[in-house]
């Protein structure tokens, strides 16, 4: 061991323990419950419990929004890949790691976004961060406009890009645009932003902010992550449901919540696809994913691009849950989406929460709480499915019922 791990002016080791001891202290140290998932019994899952023994739970945070994790139609495919193929790629796309699964699967992304183009990553976080961090060098003294709220991967790929950026307050269409008239109207511009945001469950106004990207001449980047699969006539996002796309210029997403495998990509031009493929070092530099997944990544897309009732199912049940919460005078936050926050504001009484509800009554809802959140709004997220049945939807409406009473927590006035 190196002679700096113990007692001494440099003690690693006590660095460490105050680092942990921190998030102890604040109520906001993150457990992980060890579960397994029982295929085709989504949303159900065993709970590997610290002492050994199992329980069953019902999944209710999970981002496999419509069960197409478990599908038979997605099972088949990869099944079938990894037999043709084996288990990985064997090396990055440049390097012998591209497949005809993985054109196969950027072909119907391409298809289902109505762009030229699309590009695999091996995660949404690194398709976020490896583009707009790749951006400027594209285009010179670009400035990039990103919302105050928009996800950690594009707030990295923004922070380390070396361009300029502007941050403009969440949503905030009018303070956008006062950016947007302070600078250079001969400097190149993008506006970053997203279609849902997943904490509060609220939309983008992605239409306002696209009338003035064409008013200053600045590219659009949306990241429809909590959307691709969920809205829309074919799953395309809020963007196709809006019918926006085409006002789009690059469309992130991800595979691994509705589509339920695993990946993330853009859809953009063909010049830009190939522009982002030659220069960002987070895809050149990086195995690309195993042929299986991309197998059944390009299934579900396929499958859900026919499958509107999925969508329509998800939507009522998230409207149910959401209706019935309130009714118990719950604070939760509806925006009209499938997200279901319900609002605790202590880290403390949200890991009771949910230890209790999984302990007690099998209901697994992890808490969130800050930095994921700001401080004093730390939450339980619930995200219904199509699979959540009555069965289900009554024992958390219960539960929370009585948590919220054994809690002591407030309720809203529903009196008036």
């Amino acid at each position: 061991m190196n002679m700096f791990w113990g007692s001494g002016p440099l003690d690693y080791i006590a660095q460490l323990d105050a680092s942990l001891q921190n998030l102890h202290s604040e109520g906001r140290y993150r457990t992980f419950i060890n579960i397994e998932r029982r295929n085709g019994n989504f949303p159900h899952a065993i709970w590997r419990k610290p002492d050994g023994m199992d329980q069953a739970i019902t999944v209710w945070c999970g981002n496999d929004y419509l069960g197409m994790g478990q599908h038979p139609v997605v099972l088949n495919a990869m099944h079938e890949a990894i037999d043709a193929t084996g288990a990985g790629s064997g090396g990055t796309r440049n390097i012998s790691g591209t497949t005809v699964y993985h054109k196969r699967l950027e072909v119907e992304l391409a298809d289902l976004h109505g762009k030229e183009a699309a590009l695999l990553f091996t995660s949404a976080y690194i398709a976020n961060d490896a583009t707009l961090s790749t951006l400027p060098k594209l285009f010179p003294g670009l400035i990039i406009y990103s919302d105050a709220l928009n996800h950690a991967s594009m707030i990295e790929g923004v922070r380390r890009n070396g361009g300029a950026k502007r941050i403009f307050r969440h949503n905030d269409v009018a303070h956008l645009r006062e950016l947007l008239e302070a600078d250079d109207p001969k400097a190149p511009k993008l506006i970053a932003f997203e279609s849902i945001y997943s904490m509060d469950g609220d939309f983008g106004p992605i239409e306002a902010l696209c009338d003035l990207a064409d008013e200053f001449e600045a590219l659009t980047y949306i990241d429809e992550v909590h959307a691709v699969g969920m809205y829309g006539p074919r799953g395309a996002g809020v963007a196709e449901r809006d019918g926006l796309m085409h006002r789009l210029d690059i469309i992130n997403g991800t595979l691994a919540k509705a589509y339920g495998v695993m990946g993330g990509y853009i859809a953009a031009s063909n010049k830009m696809c190939d522009a982002i493929r030659s220069y960002a070092p987070g895809f050149i530099f990086t195995t690309s994913i195993p042929p299986a997944v991309a197998a059944g990544a390009a299934t579900s897309v396929a499958y859900l691009k026919r499958a509107p009732e999925l969508r329509e199912q998800h939507q009522t049940k998230a409207k149910i849950l959401k209706t019935r919460l309130k009714a118990m005078g719950l604070p939760i936050i509806d925006h009209g989406s499938h997200i279901v926050p319900v609002m605790v504001g202590d880290p403390v009484h949200t890991q009771k929460l949910s230890d209790m509800l999984l302990e007690d009554f099998g209901i697994y809802a992890q808490p969130i709480n800050f930095p994921t959140v700001p401080r004093g709004t730390e939450r339980l997220r619930f995200t219904p499915s199509p699979v959540h049945g009555p069965q289900e939807m009554n024992t958390l409406v219960q539960a929370m019922d009585a948590l919220w009473s054994h809690c002591a927590l407030n309720r809203a006035d529903l009196t008036g």
